[in-house]
């Protein structure tokens, strides 16, 4: 028993390092996954060595529907678009379904047109499958399979099985599936927001404890290239309403269909269809028109709304919505940013529990905290959803920023930025803040409450 002890503890204490020859396995490939095995090959690079990666990944990103879906809104940033670029990752026209140059704010009190706050500045809507049920455009590339392609062009090995163990031994870690097992010197958890990764993930990384979620939804409506471009053309329409559980929604024109996507707590049915037959929502569509008959996808995935703790152990780490994510928004973004930590602290640092929590904790605790403030903005945006006046107001400094030409657009950059992830919520918060402001938020609203509405931009 003695000698046993002291094993464990000089196993606990010695350090793990990626060499000449090391074996990886990233369970999901999702971005996450695809993220990390990109990074994890350019830095072995660098170092001058040689490793070997396998994804392990169950679904098929080249079937349509259900099959081939991660369920997701399926939107990038301009940031995280310009981030990829510098890492050498183009998004080719045959993966961006649209390219967002505006989004369009919906109100009780109206609806405006909001521009990208900088001319160079857009966003991409892709599908994150092959697409809905139903699709047929075989020229396009998901979001997802683009990811994993570019990966086995720099030498991944993707193994489609679902992984079913996952096994400590004295030289590593073990990969069951069904027809197969491998041993690796690093495994990466990629695995989304599912329960019975977790419990696998569990079994070697005993301190692990997962991510609290909630409910969202999304559906996709199939309209077709004239009516989208007659009524979404190439806006996001997002919406501000006073409706139970919901934080905000979006529809986002995507090819031939529109993107539905209501974040919020515990999104059920009914809740659904307040918003899908609300006045806002029903004014975006052909009059008359059935959305019922044109839903060939609806799903109600969970989404992360607090970190995991503890996403790492000897030999293990994992990533991306299964450790830290972007509060109701920019997933993608967050999969890079927490893909890309572990990767260069697996190949610079080593693959231990304290190089894990050196190196690459201190990322997910930035996105933790941000999403702290993140909770702050959403709840004042809570009490704003319930305040006709403050909507009023908000509603008319948003008109008028779009309005005049070359003018700071205080209001309009702090909406762009909480809707489309394109700056942490520390930064909105802080021009939130800013004395110019709220002045003028506080001007706007005392004279909605005494004047005509505004009219919004179209």
């Amino acid at each position: 028993m003695i000698v046993k002890l002291n094993l464990a503890k000089v196993n606990k204490n010695k350090n793990f390092n990626i060499g000449n020859g090391s074996r990886i396995a990233v369970i999901g490939g999702g971005p996450a996954g695809s993220f990390f095995a990109y990074f994890a090959l350019g830095f072995a690079e660098q170092r001058g060595i040689n490793i070997h990666i396998d994804i392990y990944e169950a679904k098929n990103f080249h079937v349509a529907g259900p099959a081939g879906c991660n369920r997701c809104g399926g939107i990038v940033s301009e940031s995280l678009i310009q981030a990829l670029s510098s890492d050498g990752i183009v998004l080719p026209a045959n993966v961006v379904r649209r390219g967002i140059e505006s989004y369009k704010l919906h109100m009780e009190q109206g609806a405006t047109l909001i521009e990208t706050p900088l001319k160079d500045q857009k966003i991409a809507s892709m599908f994150r499958g092959f697409g809905p049920l139903g699709s047929e455009n075989i020229d396009s590339v998901s979001f997802d399979n683009y990811l994993l392609e570019l990966c086995q062009d720099k030498g991944v090995h993707t193994i489609y099985e679902k992984v079913s163990g996952l096994e400590r031994n004295e030289t590593g870690i073990t990969v069951q599936t069904k027809t197969n097992s491998a041993n690796y010197d690093l495994v990466v958890g990629s695995v989304g927001l599912n329960p019975r990764s977790f419990s696998l993930f569990k079994k070697v990384a005993p301190a692990f404890i997962p991510p609290e979620t909630t409910r969202t939804y999304i559906c996709e409506f199939k309209l077709g290239n004239e009516l989208i471009n007659q009524y979404f053309g190439n806006s996001m329409h997002v919406f501000l309403l006073n409706l139970k559980n919901i934080k905000f929604g979006a529809l986002i024109p995507k090819g031939q269909y529109v993107t539905l996507v209501l974040l919020g707590k515990q999104i059920t049915g009914e809740i659904v269809d307040s918003f899908l037959y609300s006045e806002a929502v029903q004014r975006c569509f052909p009059k008359g028109l059935d959305i019922d008959k044109i839903m060939p996808c609806q799903c109600f995935p969970g989404i992360n709304i607090k970190n995991a703790h503890y996403a790492y152990s000897d030999r293990v780490v994992l990533i991306g919505d299964s450790a830290s994510s972007k509060l109701y928004k920019n997933g993608i973004g967050a999969a890079y940013i927490t893909a890309k930590a572990a990767a260069k602290t697996a190949l610079f640092s080593g693959v231990s529990e304290s190089d894990f929590k050196r190196h690459y904790q201190p990322e997910c605790t930035r996105l933790n905290r941000d999403n702290a403030i993140g909770k702050f903005i959403f709840w004042v945006t809570t009490i704003i959803q319930r305040s006709s006046a403050l909507k009023k107001g908000i509603f008319r400094m948003v008109v008028n920023e779009q309005q005049k030409v070359n003018d700071k657009r205080r209001m309009s950059s702090v909406l762009w930025d909480t809707f489309t992830g394109s700056a942490p919520y520390t930064d909105i918060l802080r021009r939130v803040l800013h004395p110019a402001t709220i002045l003028l938020l506080l001007a706007n609203t005392v004279n909605g409450i005494f004047k005509k509405p505004e009219k919004g931009t179209e």
